[in-house]
């Protein structure tokens, strides 16, 4: 029972360390200045501002 507990963890730390490697190749790449500027021009579609 011991060992299907540290499989299941060792693959949920897997997990969340590629996830988060990915979120920071991301981040670096500028694509969450992309998405927050296709965020704004919806917005301002949707209000009717822009």
């Amino acid at each position: 029972m011991d060992k299907k507990i540290v499989k299941s963890r060792l693959l949920s730390v897997a997990l969340i360390g590629l996830s988060l490697a990915l979120i920071f190749y991301g981040y670096q790449r500028g694509e969450a200045k992309i998405v927050l500027d296709k965020a704004v021009q919806i917005c301002m579609e949707c209000i009717g501002i822009g």
